[in-house]
């Protein structure tokens, strides 16, 4: 196993903060991971109420907003991975989105 190997098996998320233009990832080894709100589009449209919504998955390998049914792995920001979400999958998502917050 490599030193990568190792960081991406031990490191989990322990605290989640999301601002207009960052998500920030507190690791349980003092590390804060931060990456562009833009790799995750769901999080970028989301309201403050619904970023602030999170909860993390998996004792720490992952974190789950349920408002916009969104999952982002620690793994995955530790690789500075995108959201891989298909382009014609998010563009059904705000036209939903719509509808669901015009009803309320």
């Amino acid at each position: 196993m490599n030193i990568l190997e190792l960081e991406l098996n031990t490191s989990l998320a322990i605290g989640v903060a999301v601002t207009d233009n960052t998500l920030i990832v507190e690791l349980n080894d003092v590390r804060t991971i931060s990456v562009p709100i833009e790799w995750f589009p769901r999080l970028a449209y989301a309201t403050i109420t619904e970023r602030n919504n999170w909860r993390l998955i998996g004792r720490g390998h992952g974190i789950h907003w349920e408002d916009i049914d969104e999952d982002i792995s620690v793994e995955g920001v530790l690789l500075g991975k995108k959201s891989n979400e298909a382009q014609s999958s998010f563009e059904k998502w705000p036209n939903h989105r719509k509808i669901i917050l015009h009803s309320r």
